[in-house]
């Protein structure tokens, strides 16, 4: 779980916070003539960006999560393709340098599914040719940060909470026209209001972070479909009091694309004991 990893010390303690590796009202400024919208009007968009995705269907993503603690910023960094419908992704995740700038670790393999995640080249005494199951509903971060990147799906039901959003203008993400919108999520909102597949993650979310609270900033298209969206998490850790920012940011591209997502059978998950360092 992400406390084991938390027992090294220096620039692996502060990646484990980040990866894991099993481990109101609305309110906001009025948009001018170039088609922004009023607080009430952003809030009610922000609430719908999940359902624009699910219209959409799949896409291509790439994400970060970026963490400093003790004087070390560490980003890990993923990339892959996502199911919008069936909340099924596959990511490519990559762990940061150690100071030296020798890897750490080959690229994870991860598998977002509803409800649990699944990893290859575990590492920690796992065979290679095995995966690791993770109840995400288990997690105290539903899986919002542990995995070392935030399910895609994942990251527009938070926006399902939006509690504020003030629309900031237009800009350009990857070449693509879009509206900024910065705002606050609620997890506890978020959670009610998710899909059925997302509510359990999220609701432990809710509980686990140091606060339910989740400043963002997101870029809409003029289909409603996100672009880009980062949040900024507060994470507390087993073994730490103070809470760590955590920035997670989700890039998303080239709707439409072709996902391949197969399940690993039972005989290749892995069973044992999972080493601590």
């Amino acid at each position: 779980m992400t406390e084991r990893w938390h027992r090294r010390r220096g620039w692996r303690g502060a990646a484990a916070v980040v990866a894991g590796l099993v481990a109101g009202g609305c309110a906001g400024a009025g948009g001018g003539t170039d088609g922004g919208a009023g607080g009430g009007d952003a809030v009610a968009l922000l609430h719908g960006a999940a359902d624009a995705l699910r219209v959409a269907g799949s896409s291509k993503a790439r994400t970060s999560m970026e963490m400093a603690t003790g004087g070390t910023r560490v980003t890990i960094r993923g990339e892959g393709v996502y199911d919008y419908r069936r909340q099924l992704g596959r990511l490519k995740v990559m762990l940061p340098q150690d100071p030296a700038g020798a890897s750490e670790h080959r690229p994870i393999t991860e598998l977002l599914t509803p409800g649990a995640l699944f990893m290859k080249n575990r590492g920690a005494g796992v065979p290679a040719d095995k995966w690791v199951r993770v109840e995400t509903a288990t997690l105290s971060d539903g899986n919002l940060v542990t995995g070392g990147a935030t399910d895609p799906y994942a990251a527009a039901e938070v926006l399902r909470g939006a509690r504020t959003a003030t629309y900031v203008g237009r800009a350009e993400v990857a070449g693509v026209a879009v509206r900024h919108f910065r705002g606050t999520a609620d997890l506890v909102v978020a959670a009610e209001d998710a899909s059925d597949r997302s509510r359990g993650a999220l609701t432990a979310a809710a509980k686990g972070f140091a606060t339910a609270r989740v400043p963002f900033d997101v870029y809409l298209d003029d289909e409603g479909r996100i672009r880009k969206v980062r949040h900024r998490f507060s994470f507390v850790n087993g073994r730490r009091e103070d809470a760590v920012a955590v920035a997670s940011t989700t890039l998303l591209y080239d709707f439409g694309a072709r996902v391949d997502v197969r399940l690993p059978a039972a005989e290749d998950i892995f069973a044992g004991r999972i080493a601590e360092d």
